[in-house]
Formats: C-alpha cells, structure tokens, sequence
C-alpha cells in the first residue's frame, strides 16, 4: 500500500511539475513577442515583469522551505496551485504595463510552492534512500515541460491570442494542479530533526554551506546565461537562425541525457566531488564553445555535453543538502541554499548580454563565463577541504573523494 501510495506522489508531482513550468515559465517564452506587438508595451518593460516575477520567488522559497519543514508540502503546493490559476488570469487580463508587472510578481510568489524545491522536498522526506531515483525521474519527466507546452501555447495564442492562450493556462494549471496536490500529497508529514546538536542556522552559516552556496549561485548564472546566449553565439558563427534553434534544442535534450546518468555518477562519487566533476565539465564546455569556432557539428556536439552537464547540475543541487546535513532537514535549508541559485538565474540572461556588450561580443561573454565557471569548482573543492569544521550533524569529512 505504501508503495502505491509513493508511486501517486512520484506520478502527481511528474505531471504538476510539467504543467508548472510550461504554463509559468516557458509560455512566456512563446509569448513575450507578441504581448510585445499587440500592447505597444517594450520588451524590456515585459521581460523586467517576468524576472521580478522569479526573483520574488526565489526570496520566497526561504519561508516556504520553513512551512514545508514543519507542515509539509500539501498546503504550500495546494495554495500555489490556486495562486498561480489567480496571477496567471491576472497576466491575461492585464490592462497596463503596471498591472502586468504586479500580476508576475504574484506569479513569482505561487512558483516557490510550485517548482522544483517543493516537489524536491516532497520526494526527499517521503522516499528516504530511494529519493535519488524518485528526484531522477522527477526532472526527466519534467524536461519535457518545453517540448510539450512551447508548441500547445503557440497553437493557444494563434487561435486565442495571447490573453485568451493565458486564460487556458490558468485553467490548466487550476484543473491539473490543484486536485493532483490536494489528493496525491496527504501522506503523512513526519520528518523531525535527528539531532539536536546543530541548528538550522549554524549550518546555513557554516563554512561549508555558504562555499557550496556561493559555488552553486555561480554555477547557476553560468548555466542560464550560456543557455539563452548560446544561439546568438551560433548566428556570430556563422550559422543560420534554423541551426542555432536546433542547437537549443538538442542542449535540451543533453540535459535529459544528463539527468538519466545521473544516478551512477551519485552512485561512484562523493557529493562534493559530484559537485566539483559537474561544474568543471561545464566550465569546458563554455570554454570549448568561447575558443572553436566550427564546424557546426561540433560546436552542435559541444552544446549537447554543455547541455548534459546542466541536467547533472539540476540533480546535484537537488541532492547535495540531504546528502550533506540530512534528509530530515532538506525543506529549511534546502530553501536558504536555492534562493541565490533562484536569483542569479533569473538575473543572468539580462546581465549576460550586458556583458557581451561591454566586452566586444559572444565569444567573449562564453570565455568570462567559463572562468566563472572554473571558479565555482575551486570553491566547491574548498567547500569539501573545510568540512572537517562543518556544523552539520552528518559528517562531511568523506564529502570529497
């Protein structure tokens, strides 16, 4: 019975988590343009409501990481479900630019209860040694949120326009989302802390925490600002509009690719030095991609182990605080240590593209951004050097191979 019962949440969160991130983070995506074209409003002033949006829900997955903590998932994951059908009507019936703003910003709040840290902590606290495989399959079924909703919503906007195709999302997000929370999560809640030794705050201040944190914030500012450069990268190669598409698009697939790997590499190495292996391999991706400058194959090659390498960090990010400091306090930290990660992803496309300004173009903005890159993976080896002094009630002396 139990098992049955954990295969509903596992299959739940697989669906609501797809429906989440198509319908508040890639139709955006699909419609910013013509939002853009039908309202006169810029594209900036779009883009800045959409960003506000997700920086706010990245502050925001600090308190909700403490309420999942004590009540767990259910009522967070329920009221986002609600909040998020309310905002996005919200976004569809926007009548000024000011009102659109507000609405993302609404839109922000509900996704710390919808995305990945919630669900992440729902598999962690309820499947114990098998969250793994459950978080695993989790980011494989939802990889696919781009592929399914990119092309629904465009279908949506070309019949509906893009007020009428955010009508419907609302609608999806309130039918599927909702009763799949309300039902699918009413497992019992019983995480407890198994230490009394250490608290939450004096691990969120250990040496290693914020190394880790710091080196995963850089991490995630070199993942989304490559990802959302790398076609323009390609048309300064010479490539055609088609081709550097298609190189997204098979990055997208490299992360699924990456995310199926995953458990052996969790299985043969340590969390740090997982840490350490997967930053590092993004750092010479971004490098390979800054330096080569063709033949399309292989610069096409390069974006699917770059997109590889991001899948991986999905997953060690999503493991690497239970792994370290336990599973029975992975809502509470766990929501301290992805908010900067939150944050600079949210930030990194506007500030990418200030950078290949200033720095004379592409190329050069991949070559800053592998440098970054190397040096998140020296701060995550001195995060595993310095653990002897960690806080955390679980040792992390073995953290690094």
């Amino acid at each position: 019975m139990e098992r049955r019962r954990l295969t509903g949440v596992l299959v739940a969160l697989c669906v609501t988590e797809i429906v989440s991130y198509g319908a508040l983070y890639y139709a955006f995506t699909v419609l910013a343009p013509r939002i853009a074209h039908d309202t006169g409003w810029s594209t900036f002033g779009i883009t800045a409501a959409f960003s506000a949006g997700s920086l706010l829900g990245a502050l925001a997955g600090i308190p909700v990481g403490r309420i999942i903590q004590r009540r767990g998932p259910r009522p967070v994951m329920v009221l986002g479900s609600i909040l998020a059908a309310v905002a996005v009507t919200a976004v569809a019936l926007a009548p000024s630019l000011a009102a659109f703003f507000v609405a993302w910003l609404v839109v922000g709040a509900a996704t710390s209860g919808l995305y990945y840290p919630p669900a992440f902590a729902a598999l962690t606290g309820w499947f114990g040694e098998r969250r793994v495989q459950a978080i695993t399959t989790l980011t494989l079924a939802a990889g696919f949120a781009s592929t399914i909703f990119a092309p629904v919503t465009n279908a949506l906007a070309d019949r509906l326009g893009w007020r009428g195709a955010y009508l419907v999302l609302a609608g999806i997000v309130l039918v599927v989302n909702l009763p799949a929370h309300a039902f699918a999560l009413r497992l019992p809640w019983t995480v407890r802390e198994t230490s009394a030794r250490v608290t939450d705050r004096e691990i969120i201040s250990s040496r290693p925490f914020v190394l880790l944190s710091t080196s995963g914030t850089l991490m995630s500012f070199v993942s989304y600002a490559s990802l959302v450069a790398l076609p323009v990268l390609f048309m300064h190669r010479g490539a055609s509009p088609a081709l550097a598409a298609w190189a997204i698009g098979l990055s997208g697939a490299g992360q699924v690719a990456g995310r199926v790997i995953y458990p052996g590499l969790a299985n043969r190495l340590r969390p740090i030095s997982r840490a350490v292996v997967v930053i590092g391999l993004l750092a010479v991706t971004v490098l390979a991609l800054a330096v080569i400058p063709g033949p399309d194959w292989l610069l096409v090659t390069i974006a699917i182990i770059a997109g590889a390498s991001r899948g991986l960090f999905t997953l060690v990010n999503a493991t690497l605080v239970a792994d370290l400091w336990g599973p029975a306090r992975y809502a509470s930290v766990s929501g301290v240590y992805n908010a900067p990660l939150s944050a600079a992803g949210a930030l990194a496309p506007g500030i990418g593209s200030g950078i290949a300004a200033l720095s004379g173009g592409y190329p050069a903005l991949f070559a800053i951004l592998a440098g970054v890159a190397a040096s998140a993976s020296v701060i995550a080896v001195f995060a595993g050097r310095g653990s002897q002094r960690s806080a955390a009630p679980t040792s992390l002396a073995g953290a690094l191979d």
